[in-house]
């Protein structure tokens, strides 16, 4: 029996030892809107490309059981921000699938050195910029379809 992981039609674009920290209220602060950042796991984490339609998505899988940690859609609107305390952590805010149910989240990935927290951050602007190319692609096919009054036509 094949097991699948759900990322067959993707290709990694790019993978990255990393501990995870989502920010949210601890068990103790269940209510009080006190927020700190809790350990979420350490695994791979990854940005992947779909072959049919190239939208990028960002994947953490925990090191030893492959569970999912992270798993959201990649867009052009996320801020890669440096955490004050850590020159080798960054902080992102998205919305997350990975318990089967949509919810923003604030996540920090924190890496083993300062040169791969930098290579992260480099390819991670480098995604954010093809997302963003391709959201501008779309929004002008869009605006063309509708200039037409949805149809197509043939001039001949």
């Amino acid at each position: 029996m094949e097991v699948k992981s759900g990322n067959e039609e993707e290709e990694i674009v790019c993978t990255y030892c990393s501990k995870l920290y989502l920010n949210g209220e601890t068990l103790l602060d269940k209510g009080t809107e006190i927020k700190t950042w809790v350990e979420h796991g350490i695994g791979y984490a990854c940005i992947l490309c779909h072959c049919g339609n190239g939208r990028l998505r960002f994947v953490m899988r925990q090191e030893e059981t492959m569970k999912v940690l992270a798993n959201h859609a990649f867009n052009s609107h996320i801020e890669l921000k440096p955490i004050t305390r850590s020159d080798k952590s960054w902080t992102w805010g998205g919305l997350d699938a990975a318990d089967g149910d949509v919810a923003e989240k604030v996540f920090a990935l924190r890496f083993s050195n300062l040169e791969i927290a930098e290579e992260f951050k480099a390819k991670f602007e480098e995604c954010k910029a093809e997302m963003l190319a391709k959201e501008d692609a779309t929004i002008q096919a869009e605006a063309m379809v509708n200039a037409f009054g949805g149809k197509c036509t043939n001039s001949e």
